[in-house]
Parts: C-alpha cells; structure tokens; sequence
C-alpha cells in the first residue's frame, strides 16, 4: 500500500483527487493540506511515500515546501500539480527536488500515471510539456552558473537571513521551521557552495550582497567619556 498526501488550497480539488485516486486499490491517502506550513507539517508527520502539490500555496510557497521537505522527508515523491506550464515553473520545481510536474488541466488518469512512474522511479512530466525540459535537468544543461544558483529557494532564504545575523533559533521560528531543518539547511548550502565554517558562509554571503550583515555589538551602550 503506498501512501499519499494532497495538499492544495481548494477543498473541492482535493476531495476530488482522494476520490480517484483511492479507486486504486494500492493508494491510500493519509491527510490533506490547505496551505504550505500544514503541507510540512503533515507530511514530515506522516512520511508518505508520494506528496501531490500544488505549486501555489498559501502560507509557504510550493518551491519553499520542496525545499523543506528534502530535509525532513526525503524519501516522500513530490509531484507537482500546477496552472502554469511555463518551462521556468517546470525546471525551477524539478531543480528543487520534484520527481514530476502535471499540469492541472491534464486527466486524473495521467496524475495515476504520474504517481506510478515516479513510485517506479522515473521523472514524468505531462504529455503537454516538452519532454526537452527533462533532457536539461538530466544532462545538466540548466546547471547553475554560479555557487550561489545551486542552491535551492529555501537555502537562499536561510542564507540570506544567517547573513543579517540571526540564530538558528531565530531562523526556526522566523521560517516555521525546526532547529534541525535549519542546520540541515545550513549543512547543504556549506556543502553546496564549498565553504567549511559559518564565518566563511556570512563572508559569502556579503561578496554576494545578500541580505545585510547585523553587527550585534552596535547596540551595546557607548562607555562614558571618562574626561
């Protein structure tokens, strides 16, 4: 039996999904999510095997649902159900950690066969894509020109905000996220960009002019002018 999240901000949309596909006698679905902070929080709960989501969330992008999620539910399939079918949305969900991407005005039948050719798997994009789009992730032909754009939205996010100065602790609460996301994030965007200490991660940052370096001593009291 193979489990299944649905999250997506329609109640009707995602009443209809569990109906077809629960028609399958092998799919179960165990929970559904209205925005993105409950799709994390869900499925890093339950684990599934295969997460459908939609690509606009509210509360937490879809992008920033991958992201999260490749850090504390890697093993779970994320296929992506979307409106948009412009080749950046295809390759930035993909490039995020996605296994599919069907376009929403595709049949139910061809979401069931998403699922079974990711479960098996393979990548699956909609017959209405070009299948172009996944010789260039497989190929590395849309490989990031830079350290900076390998890193995923999330991690630019976490990067960003390392850079002004906050703690893990204050990261967490600022993303909704655990303290362990959060040094996993930091762990990848070391590893990613090949830097060995949080110094040279804020050093970066700086050269790249993202966000903005907070010097706590600032708001320290200045001595009195003893003369």
């Amino acid at each position: 039996m193979k489990t299944l999240i649905i999250a997506d901000d329609h109640g009707v949309v995602r009443t209809g999904f569990r109906v077809v596909l629960e028609r399958e006698s092998d799919f179960r679905v165990v929970a559904e999510a209205g925005d993105g902070i409950e799709t994390v929080r869900l499925t890093e709960e339950h684990q599934p095997d295969v997460l459908i989501l939609d690509l606009q969330m509210p509360g937490m992008s879809g992008l920033d649902v991958i992201s999260e999620l490749r850090c504390s539910a890697e093993n779970t399939i994320i296929i992506v159900l979307s409106m948009f079918s412009h080749d950046d949305y295809v390759l930035s969900a993909l490039r995020n950690g996605a296994s599919g991407f069907v376009v929403k005005d595709s049949s139910l039948e061809e979401l069931v066969e998403a699922i079974r050719s990711c479960l098996s798997g393979r990548r699956f994009l909609s017959r209405s894509l070009p299948s172009s789009l996944l010789d260039e992730i497989e190929t590395g032909k849309d490989a990031p020109t830079s350290r900076y754009d390998q890193l995923t939205t999330r991690e630019k996010t976490v990067l960003k905000l390392v850079s002004e100065g906050l703690s893990t602790a204050e990261i967490a609460d600022k993303l909704f996220i655990s303290p362990r996301t959060v040094e996993r994030h930091r762990y990848n965007i070391m590893s990613k960009i090949g830097i060995r200490n949080e110094r040279e991660l804020v050093r970066f940052a700086l050269e790249h002019e993202i966000g903005r370096s907070v010097d706590r001593s600032s708001t320290r009291p200045t001595p009195p002018d003893t003369e």
